[in-house]
């Protein structure tokens, strides 16, 4: 199904840039740019139809879990799963957390078990945008369970190693400490 929506994604795009390539090679008086309105709303059209079809594979994740997980603006899903008794993170500060990152599918890719706990500044360090945003929502000891649509996550490319295109990841996180 992921591979699906992949293929599905990229003739779109393929598609959209041949007709702006088609359209430069008319002989009109009007020059085209692949940067023209037209261009760009069917770009924007494309894009809208893959997000919403993983924001629902998404949505059966969760329902399948049986998950009561909150939707954020930027479609980010998270849910609490243990209360912590610390303060709330914020942007500019150190945290500290122990981490499991998984594919929806369950395939575990990365693990503080293994690496140990991670550390980054919320909203400055290069993690992924989705983490700096989920954390934000965490206090000190809190566990939670966030998943990340792609465009939080990896994106376009993956992060080629573990976690591969246009992939939702789900982080199990517990956030161990602020600085």
């Amino acid at each position: 199904m992921r591979y699906q929506k992949q293929y599905l994604f990229l003739i779109l795009l393929v598609a959209v840039m041949f007709q702006a390539c088609g359209d430069a090679h008319k002989k009109t008086s009007k020059q085209t740019n692949i940067y023209s309105k037209d261009f760009q709303d069917k770009l924007v059209e494309a894009n809208k139809m893959y997000v919403k079809q993983e924001s629902d594979e998404i949505d059966q994740y969760v329902a399948h879990h049986g998950w009561q997980m909150i939707t954020t603006g930027t479609g980010l899903r998270y849910m609490i799963t243990k209360k912590g008794e610390g303060a709330l993170a914020q942007i500019n500060q150190r945290a500290k957390v122990n981490y499991k990152i998984s594919l929806l599918d369950g395939t575990l890719c990365y693990s503080s078990d293994s690496s140990g706990p991670k550390e980054f500044t919320i909203g400055k360090d290069n993690v992924e945008s989705g983490l700096h945003e989920g954390i934000q929502y965490m206090h000190v000891g809190d566990k939670a369970i966030v998943i990340l649509p792609s465009h939080l996550a990896h994106g376009l490319m993956g992060d080629e190693s573990k976690i591969p295109p246009h992939a939702s990841v789900l982080y199990e996180l517990e956030l161990l400490s602020l600085k």
